[in-house]
């Protein structure tokens, strides 16, 4: 008896095992969801939204005290931030956004996404979400979005830190030889080119199973045409080093955090952009690539609490 009772339970579980692969296998982006949703979790993170120029903005939120706003890059989203959520959300109050036009948050058409004007839509955000100047980081593109809006809007960026930051023109690599030959070296469309780009952006590149990493790639075959028109913006285009000619008017304390072996955005920014604002602090990490809030979140999360000791 109790042989078939457990025979009857191993059918059982056999079924239920083959229901859920039948049911990723159509729809894998509920296994990304899914494993978004337990880093949420862990880090305590709820989603909130608030809508603005025309986009329903979409953010990350946990923690009280200090505000402090991340802002992802090209490619990036708001879950890019959740390994650093969880370190600095016992201390500060951090708000995570998909910039407009990625992730969650709406992309209209026609519309300019290029670093002033996603600066533009993120000062009319904040008052929405914070009565109070807030640390300000921004990653990758995120970065030079984050130095026209503190340059531009003072009144609502206490400190700046920019990590591994775009938008001045670094020693050349084979990264920004690509972009400046109008390529995507960021572009996904089947799991090989999946396989590169985690390579490209990551020391040691992270294990994306089945089926999280077909949903990965169907998002970013979709985004492909979306993602030319913005690194044509940002990458080639006359605005492509705006926010470097602009960082002398950065007034805010500034921490520049890179990996000194990052093989996007070259570490010599970080030396432009601490020669064009006054009293920043350059810190360079070790053991990472070009996402050091996800590959050393710890060095990471304390280099912020240095910076606002």
């Amino acid at each position: 008896m109790k042989a078939r009772t457990w025979r009857r339970a191993a059918a059982a579980l056999a079924l239920l095992a083959a229901g859920v692969g039948v049911t990723l296998a159509l729809r894998p982006q509920l296994a990304l969801d899914a494993e978004f949703a337990r880093q949420r979790w862990w880090a305590g993170a709820t989603e909130q939204v608030r809508t603005v120029a025309g986009h329903r903005i979409v953010h990350l939120e946990a923690g009280q005290g200090t505000p402090v706003v991340l802002l992802h890059g090209f490619t990036g989203s708001k879950e890019n931030w959740l390994p650093l959520t969880r370190r600095l959300a016992p201390r500060f109050r951090v708000l995570a956004p998909d910039l407009p036009g990625w992730g969650d948050t709406t992309r209209l058409a026609d519309t300019d996404y290029g670093y002033a004007a996603e600066a533009e839509y993120l000062a009319a955000w904040l008052p929405t979400v914070i009565d109070r100047p807030v640390v300000l980081v921004g990653h990758s593109m995120g970065g030079g979005i984050a130095v026209l809006l503190a340059a531009r809007h003072p009144q609502l960026v206490s400190h700046l830190v920019l990590m591994d930051a775009g938008g001045v023109r670094y020693r050349d690599n084979a990264f920004g030889r690509a972009v400046l030959a109008g390529e995507n070296p960021f572009a996904v469309h089947d799991r090989a080119s999946l396989a590169r780009y985690l390579r490209t952006v990551f020391d040691a590149p992270p294990w994306v199973p089945w089926p999280a990493d077909t949903a990965l790639i169907a998002r970013r075959t979709a985004d492909a045409a979306f993602e030319d028109r913005v690194l044509d913006t940002i990458g080639r285009g006359p605005d492509a080093f705006l926010p470097g000619r602009e960082a002398g008017r950065v007034g805010q304390p500034t921490l520049l955090l890179w990996c000194r072996a990052d093989r996007v955005i070259d570490v010599s920014a970080a030396a432009i952009y601490r020669d064009a604002i006054r009293g920043s602090e350059e810190r360079l990490l070790q053991g990472c690539n070009h996402m050091p809030m996800m590959e050393r979140p710890d060095e990471t999360a304390a280099a912020l609490e240095d910076l606002l000791r």
